[in-house]
């Protein structure tokens, strides 16, 4: 059943509820990471110290301080022994390298959105701009990241201003960022002034996913409410621009607990809907409290943002579309008997209920005899009353269809997520029944890719968005890609707030072309290239994955800009010349297996994806006139690795320094040096021969 799907029936069960809880409240990312990070090393016995409050939230530190966390206002204050947490808003690079300098042992738990804008401007070249609180703790560090010119501007109006009396608008570009919870209205404003002044200033979006989602769902819920409480400290920037954002619409009062909240008692009790949020910083038990408190003075219940429906739209359609199908209205049943064909029920009257079975579900596969037992209650239809036989014909299934088709209209407006099971190929998309209602899923809208079939779908539960409600036919429209693709969006805002090189990552091949394999790591697809894939030559990545391949990657670079990960897979442990540095020094003496020849010598594998070239020369005391009169390929031999280069990845043998010396005829063989030798590299090509010599690939 949808949320909205029940708050419709609860409202027409007659029960009212006037507190509505916002969709998106309490602790963001950032501030759990860091809260879970200092939570972690007191589980751990470690002695803490916060450089400045964790988060701005007076009861969690307060709970800190009570654990024996001690608060320092610089790095120099910081006790010996302990282990020093940086705050979730981050500090400035001047104080991380005081960190380092004094040698103390930290966890940065500066949030990674946060940690993105330090390496923005960072890299600026010309003017960085900082739209934001210039006293808060966030924008004090990423102030602290700018190397060059820097200013910092509170409003669209005061950009305006400083912008029109700026003298170098033609020179670097510009860069713009914004603090994280800052007001998206606003910054919306901001980015138009930027474009306006400056046609080359490069515009960093940095305000956290997070935020936008609170502000946007305390606006939606302000606008349906005759008042908003936000919970939330009142040094917190997070809580105060929610109450900026609902002020908008009405009243909002910013409270920091449930003591405060009952401060407002006469201001609440009159009204009718009460809406409640809360900031980023807040910790669930705090909202908990204010909610019991809220409830206890109001004598009212909770219900959630996503569950709310005006009491006068679909809570009372619902109720007159239920009343218009009954004389005799719905009511409620208590089963009394089960049988395969029907279900017997008391619905407070004289009469004996029945529903046949087939008025049990929509489901052809729903059984009434496993999902229902003596006792349950039911919400039903009356279709006929018998009163000579003294029996009332019911329907479970209709009832369902009615509060099915409201909580569906409700989710095209309000954008929530449903869920059903596709139970149905058609033409042109396939059939999603969710609640007893069927919505029709286009095939552009399936997420499956063109020309593929659909029919690998049927009997899978999905999730989708509404995306078109037709009312006069009862038909909905629903897309399974909008759920997807916001997902996807989801998970890239994710990877690169935490992405760095070097990290590894376990992910699944999902294609493989003739230049590499693409790797989905959570979500996001990077690229493996095939010169990654492994040490030796290969001449397709198909030889090292298959498509559904679980790997383990690593990050060897990133582009922001144009989103484009390169992963790698070989690694470093590996590679062959590492392997020939330790264990095989100038001097060894090694079974090499015969490759290929040239005029001048043999090619011999010293170990996979090393070969090393044993000269004319050096195969044997007697003068040799082809490499082929003594070896061939296959042949396991003995030699000597008489020399090694491995700048330019070269490996000299010798057979012939394994041998008794033996006088050799003075015009035999001119005197061979280093440098003239055609020796091996990985993976190379013996047949390429250029000048003599050998020219070789280091891939």
């Amino acid at each position: 059943m949808t949320h909205a799907l029940h708050y419709a029936i609860l409202v027409s069960r007659g029960i009212f509820m006037p507190i509505i809880l916002a969709q998106h409240s309490g602790f963001c990312f950032g501030v759990q990471r860091a809260v879970d990070a200092t939570e972690q090393l007191l589980a751990q016995g470690k002695p803490v110290a916060l450089l400045g409050e964790l988060i701005h939230n007076k009861q969690v530190t307060g709970d800190l301080l009570r654990r024996g966390v001690v608060v320092v206002n610089t790095a120099g204050e910081c006790p010996p022994g302990h282990t020093l947490v940086i705050r979730a808003h981050g500090v400035p690079q001047q104080v991380m390298n005081e960190i380092a300098a004094l040698g103390l042992d930290y966890c940065d738990a500066t949030c990674p959105f946060v940690k993105k804008i330090h390496a923005i401007v960072a890299k600026a070249q010309g003017l960085v701009v900082i739209v934001g609180d210039e006293q808060h703790p966030e924008v004090v560090g990423i102030r602290g990241y700018v190397a060059r010119d820097c200013m910092v501007v509170s409003s669209a109006p005061q950009l305006e201003n400083f912008l029109q009396n700026y003298q170098n608008k033609g020179e670097q570009s510009p860069v713009l960022v914004v603090q994280t919870t800052f007001l998206a209205q606003e910054w919306k404003k901001c980015k138009e002034i930027m474009k306006k002044h400056c046609t080359n200033a490069k515009i960093y979006d940095t305000i956290c996913d997070a935020t936008q989602l609170r502000q946007n769902s305390a606006a939606q819920l302000a606008q349906c409410c005759d008042a908003m409480v936000v919970v939330g400290d009142s040094q917190s920037s997070n809580a105060r621009k929610l109450v900026a954002v609902a002020e908008v619409h009405g009243p909002a009062y910013l409270v920091e607990d449930h003591h405060q909240v009952r401060g407002l008692q006469r201001e609440l009790a009159c009204l009718r809907h009460i809406g409640i949020t809360a900031g980023a910083s807040t910790p669930a038990r705090t909202i908990k409290e204010a909610l019991q408190t809220m409830s206890e003075l109001t004598n009212e219940n909770v219900i959630e943002q996503e569950n709310f429906l005006s009491d006068d739209d679909f809570g009372a359609q619902l109720e007159a579309s239920l009343q218009s199908m009954s004389t005799d209205q719905k009511v409620k049943g208590i089963i009394t008997a089960l049988n395969p064909s029907e279900i017997q029920v008391d619905i407070g009257r004289k009469q004996t209920g029945y529903v046949v079975a087939d008025e049990y579900s929509n489901d052809p596969n729903a059984d009434h005899m496993k999902d229902l037992k003596v006792g349950d209650e039911l919400d039903l239809i009356i279709l006929k009353t018998n009163d000579a036989e003294g029996t009332v014909q019911l329907s479970k299934r209709k009832f369902d269809s009615v509060a099915a088709w409201y909580g569906i209209v409700a989710a095209e407006e309000s954008g929530e997520v449903l869920e059903g099971k596709v139970i149905d190929v058609v033409r042109g998309g396939v059939l999603v029944m969710t609640g007893g209602m069927r919505v029709f899923v286009p095939a552009s809208q399936t997420g499956v890719p063109r020309d593929n079939p659909l029919e690998d779908l049927k009997g899978q539960t999905v999730q989708y968005r509404v995306i078109e409600v037709n009312k006069q036919r009862r038909r909905a429209v629903g897309s399974v890609k909008a759920v997807t693709q916001a997902a996807r969006r989801e998970a890239l805002a994710n990877f690169w707030a935490t992405a760095e090189v070097g990290q590894v990552l376990q992910g699944t091949v999902r294609s493989i072309m003739s230049y590499g394999a693409f790797v989905d790591v959570g979500g996001v697809d990077g690229m493996v290239h095939i010169s990654e894939l492994s040490w030796s030559r290969i001449k397709d990545p198909s030889e090292v994955f298959s498509v559904g391949d679980a790997v383990e990657v690593y990050i060897k670079a990133l582009d922001a800009e144009k989103r484009k990960i390169s992963l790698g897979y070989r690694k470093a442990e590996d590679n062959p010349w590492e392997i020939l540095r330790v264990k095989y020094p100038e001097g060894t003496v090694a079974d090499v297996t015969i490759v290929s020849f040239t005029q001048f010598g043999a090619f011999a594998r010293v170990i996979p994806g090393v070969d090393g070239l044993i000269h004319i020369s050096q195969i044997a005391n007697e003068r040799v006139e082809s490499p082929q009169d003594v070896l061939e390929v296959g042949q396991t031999v003995q030699a000597q690795i008489v020399g090694i280069d491995f700048d330019r990845r070269r490996v000299s043998l010798s057979m012939r320094a394994l041998l008794p010396e033996e006088p050799m005829a003075q015009e035999q063989y001119e005197e061979v040096s280093m440098e003239d030798e055609v020796v091996a590299s990985f993976g190379s090509d013996s047949e390429t021969v250029i000048s003599n010599a050998i020219s070789f690939d280091e891939e």
